[in-house]
This record gives structure tokens, sequence and C-alpha cells, in this order.
């Protein structure tokens, strides 16, 4: 990739130089809304994602009417107006229909859609997007048509347009076809590590040991010297987070955890979590952790996630969503690999019909396999190693598709704004 032969002032800061023989149009002169209604409501049913673009509504449900939703044509460029500064928009390849509430553009002119679609999801535009939208809060932000007809768009000839939309979607594909890749492996890793954990704490390291029937369908058999317990009684406490100190929120105070603040390696980010100006009384000294204590998730989509407290000298405290199980006769880290494998699938079973998270009940009767605590501490010590080296990997494939993702977005970047050519 190198740059064009000669630029030129666009006269648009936020655009800077522009190739000497790209134009810029106003898009109130490239787009025309339109208002054609559905008269039946029985076209397909289209929304607009982020990061896909204009696609076909998975589980669409028809319980409601869709009479008089806005229909959509191939070519078509649909904004959903309050997420148009998070490129919620993009040129449909689909006929069907979208929300009253998103704008449907025809084009006026011979321009190639995907090149307009690329060049709408840019960092550049999209910042633009969000300063041309009204509202106080960004969540209430829209951009309405007045506001996207004043936004330039950066015009190279046809002939150019259509390059640069060929070399980008090969481009794009196969970085998206190594993301992939990246992602596939990212799974095994997650899978080998649960592989990992579950063997050693269902059947201990040395793989000789006799056998005996748990009675539970999850893990059937272990080591006979192994007992299985519930976590009530290896616990001498088990509460829940209070309700209602999301009102005494502050930027300073004690440490208030959440789910989201629980890793999934039985870490707690305290950076993130916020702070709260802790109320006297037992409902306080109830909630309060101490270190060693095991969290568990018991609401949300992090529901089963696990931690174990590691709080050094600040006070902390658990909100509504947690759970803590101070244990008296076990090995914290052990429980927590024990609860994070065969565990989960109890708290699976828990959850199943029109349930939704976990009661103390359910954590409280958590099955427990217990060999002795030295067995416990070197089970601990191996899973630690073998996690790690794990979750080291991950961590490099993760960080791999990110610079994919980044390398993407400033390949088309640079392409459609002119900053470099073929």
């Amino acid at each position: 990739m190198q740059r064009h032969e000669s630029y030129k002032p666009s006269g648009v800061k936020w655009l800077g130089d522009i190739p000497s023989h790209w134009n810029l149009k106003k898009s109130k002169f490239l787009w025309r809304e339109k208002e054609d209604r559905s008269t039946h409501g029985d076209e397909e049913l289209l929304s607009v994602s982020q990061y896909l673009g204009v696609v076909p509504r998975k589980n669409e449900s028809r319980s409601e009417s869709l009479e008089d939703y806005k229909r959509c044509e191939p070519n078509d460029l649909v904004i959903n107006i309050m997420l148009a500064w998070m490129s919620g928009l993009g040129v449909s390849r689909h006929s069907g229909i979208v929300s009253p509430a998103y704008c449907v553009y025809r084009q006026l002119e011979d321009h190639n859609p995907n090149y307009l679609d690329y060049l709408y999801r840019t960092p550049q535009y999209l910042a633009e997007f969000a300063r041309r939208s009204k509202g106080i809060v960004p969540s209430r932000w829209r951009m309405y048509t007045e506001d996207f007809g004043q936004v330039p768009s950066l015009l190279p000839p046809r002939d150019e347009q259509d390059q640069i939309v060929a070399l980008l979607d090969q481009r794009a594909a196969e970085i998206d076809a190594a993301i992939v890749k990246k992602e596939r492996l990212i799974q095994l890793l997650e899978e080998s590590k649960r592989s990992l954990i579950n063997q050693a704490v269902t059947g201990g390291l040395s793989g000789n040991a006799p056998l005996v029937p748990t009675g539970l369908s999850w893990f059937p058999v272990a080591p006979a010297h192994w007992k299985l317990k519930r976590l009530k009684t290896i616990s001498s406490f088990i509460t829940s987070g209070p309700r209602g100190w999301s009102e005494r929120l502050s930027d300073e105070g004690a440490v208030f955890l959440q789910s989201g603040n629980l890793n999934d390696s039985f870490g707690i980010d305290m950076e993130s979590a916020h702070r709260v100006v802790v109320p006297k009384g037992a409902e306080a000294k109830r909630t309060l952790i101490h270190e060693g204590d095991v969290l568990i998730c018991i609401t949300g989509a992090n529901t089963g996630r696990i931690a174990v407290a590691n709080t050094g000298v600040q006070e902390a405290y658990i909100n509504q969503h947690l759970s803590l199980a101070r244990l008296k006769e076990a090995n914290p880290r052990f429980v927590a690999y024990s609860l994070s494998a065969q565990g989960s699938t109890y708290f699976m079973l828990c959850q199943y019909g029109l349930k939704e998270g976990l009661s103390l009940f359910d954590v409280a009767n958590a099955p427990i396999l217990l060999p002795s605590l030295d067995e416990q501490k070197e089970i601990v010590a191996f899973l630690d190693q073998g996690a790690a080296k794990i979750d080291r990997a991950m961590a490099a494939g993760i960080k791999q598709c990110q610079q994919l993702e980044e390398l993407k977005r400033t390949m088309i970047a640079e392409a459609v704004t002119g900053r470099q050519v073929q």
C-alpha cells in the first residue's frame, strides 16, 4: 500500500487532505429518505447490527403486527438514529422491513453502495456522526436526516470505488478467516482448561486410585478416599449481598463488588469496582468480605462465576448479585476449582425451568468432592500452574484477534479516506 500521487486540502478539519482527484459532496445530495411502509408486515424482518450492518433478525417474533414498518431494498442505507455514532448503520443487501424508528435512504447517484458502507463505518465518520447527533447524554443522542445530510461524503471516481471495495472485501475476508482460526484455538484452549480442572477435582492427580459411585450423574465415580460433601457442611457462613446499597455509591469509600468484577481466573478486579458509603449495622458486618472467602455470582449473565477473595487491606463488600461462603475445613482455591468445574453443571441444573439465578439454598447444597487438605493443596498447585499456562496462551490469542481487528479497521479507514492506495 502507498499514498496517492498528490493531495489537496479537503476544507474539512476532520478529513484533512484528500487525494487531488477525489471529491466531497454533502450526504443530502447523495441520499433521499424513503417513507415506504409495509401494508401487511409479512416481509422479512431486518435489524441493524453495530458489527454486521443490516441483517435478518434472529428469533424474530411475530406476536405483534409489523404493519407500518419501513420497507428496505438492497443498496438502501439504513440508520438507527440513536446508534449512528456507534456504527448502528449499514447498506442493506436484503429486501425486508425495519423498525419505524430507523431512517431508510435510497441513493440518488451512481456510487458503489459498499464503498459508502465502508466509509460511514470508519472512526472519522463515526466521530462526525457523534458531533452531529442531538441530545443531552449519549444514551439520548439522535442523528436526524437533516444532521446526516450535512455530513460530507468523500467520493473517489466510480471505478476507483469499485477497486477499493474489491480490495477491501478480499483482504477483510482474509483477516476474518484468520480471526476465526484464532477464536477456534481459544475455544480449544478453554475446553482443555475445563478438562484439566474437571479431571483433577473429581479424580485427583494419580489416576490410579480405587473409584466408588457418587450417586451424581455429572461425576458418577470418585476416588474411594475422597468425601462427598455439600458446601454448607464445609462452611461456617454463607450469605448474599445487601439490597438498596446502590443508592449509597460514592467516589470514595469501601469497595462494593458486583459480578462483573469477578474474572475467569478466580480473581477480583478491584480497580474497576464501585465504591460505597457503608451503613452501620448487622447487614454491613454480614456482607463484609474476609480473606479467602469464596464468592459466587448468583444472578445475571455471569451466574456461576467464582472468585476467591484476596482484597489485601481494602475493606470490601458484595452486592446482591453475589454470595459468599466462608470455609472452615477446605482450601478455598480447591473449592473454587471444584465449583467452576463439576459444580457448574449443578448450578446449571438448578436453573432449569422458569427460575432465574441461584438461591442461597442452591449455593449451600452445591456438591464438593474433598480429598485431604494435603491433597487439595497439591491439586491446587498443579492446577494453578497448568491453568496459568493455558490462560497465557488464551490471552495471547485474544490479543492477536484484537490486533487483527485493529489492522482491518485501519486498512479500511486508510483505503476509503485516501490515505493509502494499492
